[in-house]
């Protein structure tokens, strides 16, 4: 790990590397408690594989954006640490599995070279921030908002207010009102407007899909852009104070806008704003148009273009007019988001020589590869279709968004990937016309916590199982429809239509789309039919497939596997709620003040007054804890330790603990509050550390 201090520049990302090298170790020789550890590395983006003995590492890009290099970078990493596939997700991420938990800090630092990162891929903290891949280059968008996404993704990246917090943080930023960054099912998001010459957003706030989707209430209708860090800071805060933290499956914030109101949410939303250390936080939208320039002198390579007809219907289906005149981006349907490390490195040698050395991953799981002249189309033509990159449909029905399901996810129930795979070729060899058709959407999940967005489709299939009268277990595929993005911030979800085996889902995705196709009115779209025919019509002619009297034995063997179905379902990781020992939050609390310190003396007034925050939340946990009281909150904790140690004595304070503890919230960040704020913190530490000692002594005797 030596190595490290000299190779990475930046002293912040060499301390995290080193950090998780340490922890590793500790592990290993069984100092850190599993739990604990599990919560450091998955903020680390190093997440537990369905196999065992091998991690999933989940690289995060902000917004989708690749360089040539990183996208070179990317694949040396991968051959060198995993098995040189690549997979991208719905959040515009690349995983790659098989990896060993040891060489997990030397692979970050290998990507840390190309200004590649880990950090917070992964966990109970803010993911990857994601935006309409199109931004920028957007027809129809107000401005550009990859600024804005990339400003969000920098100052909340390793910001004290959200490595902890009780589940995951989501946000989006879409190019125009067309929303195609999804902003209704987000816990935050942006769409852009301009109002009297001035940039903005309409926010929406409080989204979500997993088993109980939520659509996202619309917060501001115009919030100027200075005013969208403080709010997403504030925001944040509360939902780390207030959220659930001990009931995983109710911990997501929309469960907290429920359960309190959103009035009441948002009134705590402005009350926290005096605790910000930016009332106002102007974004330069500066630097982030691609200079052109070097493209004009560019020698357009002679190509002979033999199937003119193949390059006319690519041109047609998969290629789209930027906003830039005479430019052009270029979509790349990738089958299920699995590529090679060796098309990696040739896409990344033709961005860097004959386009703006720039791709975008989409949330469907493509490549978009932006800023590609007119004359160049050909070349690029040719140079993709000898990657098997020029498969028609991008963006269209036949682009199936599939999670990895039981291929790789401890929580997959059923094979989504297999599905998907036979359901694209039902469509290619028998419904063609689909690959032309953008209004309907197929997305796939391998369980209910919709990783692959199917309760917001058109058509959407969520791996199940079905047990059969003799208790015989078989995959099985919740059919739900009626879902989809309706523009400007409004979306429906879809409704759970039957339960059919596995094998039978695609016959049902012919009965949908042949009934569609032959009883729709003139013009009449997917979900005008779907409202006008209602749940029931469609559930009573796809009866006849749920039935399990008739299973055969291939019903019984899942997509994609060759050996009978058992259902296993393992922990998932995906930001699981983390079994705290007494002691383990004891020594983090020191950690904390260890870390306020160090922010102190770098001048960084906020960072070091939540950290010291957070040791006096986690330290009054601690004690409470040991009492085998609930933790549900922070703010429950803050009210809990009031009555249980200092009400009673046990713990003597010059003031009441929330009073101590909420200082936070009544005064802005200073260097004189971020000192005396401390001094508090390690205080209360020496006295809650002399309390538990004493405790453990006289339980010893």
């Amino acid at each position: 790990m030596q190595s490290f201090r000299t190779e990475i520049e930046n002293p912040v990302v060499e301390r995290d590397i080193i950090e998780l090298e340490k922890k590793i170790r500790l592990f290993r020789e069984g100092k850190v408690d599993e739990e604990r550890f599990r919560s450091l590395r998955l903020a680390r983006g190093v997440y537990g594989q369905r196999q065992q003995g091998v991690q999933m590492v989940r690289i995060k890009l902000p917004y989708g954006k690749v360089t040539g290099d990183q996208l070179l970078r990317i694949a040396d990493v991968s051959d060198e640490y995993s098995r040189g596939r690549l997979h991208i997700t719905t959040r515009q991420d690349i995983q790659i599995h098989y990896v060993s938990l040891d060489r997990t800090p030397e692979l970050w630092a290998e990507l840390e070279k190309n200004d590649v990162t880990l950090r917070e891929a992964c966990g109970n903290t803010v993911r990857n921030v994601t935006a309409s891949p199109e931004a920028g280059i957007d027809p129809d968008e107000s401005f550009d908002v990859t600024p804005y996404a990339d400003a969000a993704f920098r100052f909340f990246l390793r910001n004290p207010i959200c490595q902890e917090m009780g589940r995951k943080f989501k946000m989006s930023f879409s190019s125009s009102d067309s929303d195609t960054a999804l902003a209704y099912i987000h816990d935050l998001g942006f769409i852009p407007k301009i109002k009297d010459g001035e940039k903005g957003f309409r926010v929406l706030l409080g989204g979500g899909l997993g088993s109980q989707p939520r659509h996202a209430d619309v917060v501001y209708e115009f919030l100027p852009t200075d005013q969208i860090i403080p709010f997403i800071e504030s925001v944040l805060r509360i939902f780390d104070r207030h959220g659930e933290r001990s009931k995983r499956l109710k911990a997501r914030m929309k469960f907290l806008v429920k359960d309190i109101g959103l009035e009441a949410f948002l009134e705590l939303v402005e009350k926290e704003k005096i605790a910000l250390a930016y009332q106002s936080y102007p974004i330069d939208d500066s630097g982030f148009e691609p200079d052109h320039t070097f493209l004009d002198n560019i020698q357009v390579p002679k190509v002979e273009l033999k199937d003119v007809e193949g390059y006319e219907k690519w041109r047609a289906s998969n290629v789209s007019e930027q906003k830039q005149k005479g430019f052009y981006a270029i979509g790349i349907k990738v089958k299920l988001g699995d590529f090679y490390t060796d098309k990696a490195r040739k896409l990344a040698a033709l961005i860097k020589k004959y386009a703006a050395d720039e791709l975008r991953l989409t949330l469907r799981q493509d490549i978009l590869i932006r800023h590609v002249k007119e004359e160049l189309l050909p070349l690029f033509y040719l140079e993709l279709k000898e990657m098997g990159f020029t498969e028609l449909g991008y963006n269209s029905t036949v682009d199936i968004t599939a999670c990895p399901g039981t291929d790789t996810c401890n929580l997959g129930i059923a094979s989504s990937t297999g599905i998907a795979d036979v359901l694209e070729k039902v469509l290619d060899e028998e419904y063609p016309q689909y690959k032309d058709n953008r209004e309907i959407a197929i997305k796939i999940s391998g369980c209910m916590n919709a990783c692959g967005q199917h309760n917001m489709a058109h058509i959407g299939f969520q791996g199940m199982s079905i047990r059969t009268k003799d208790k015989l277990v078989a995959p099985a595929l919740q059919i739900l429809l009626g879902g989809g993005v309706l523009g400007n911030g409004e979306g429906r979800f879809s409704d759970k239509v039957i339960k059919i085996p596995s094998k039978r889902g695609p016959q049902a995705l012919r009965l949908i789309l042949d009934d569609y196709q032959q009883n729709k009115e003139k013009e009449e779209d997917f979900l005008a039919y779907y409202d006008r025919k209602e749940k029931i019509y469609f559930y009573d002619f796809l009866k006849p497939l749920s039935d399990t009297d008739n299973l055969t034995e291939d019903d019984f063997v899942d997509w994609g596997h060759d050996k009978r179905y058992v259902q296993e379902v393992g922990v998932g990781e995906c930001a699981g709620v983390v079994i705290d020992l007494v002691a383990t939050l004891l020594f983090e609390s020191e950690e904390k003040i260890e870390k306020a310190q160090f922010s102190l003396e770098e001048g960084k007034w906020a960072d070091s007054i939540y950290q010291s925050y957070t040791s006096l939340v986690n330290t009054a946990k601690a004690l409470l804890t040991a009492e085998n009281k609930k933790t549900n909150t922070q703010a429950s904790i803050i009210n809990q330790f009031e009555e249980v140690f200092v009400a009673t004595g046990k713990i003597t304070l010059n003031s009441s603990f929330p009073d101590l503890v909420y200082q936070i919230k009544n005064n802005k960040p200073s260097e004189a509050f971020a000192k005396s704020f401390l001094n508090d913190a390690q205080a209360f530490y020496q006295k809650a550390d002399a309390f538990r000692k004493q405790e453990l002594a006289h339980a010893d005797k």
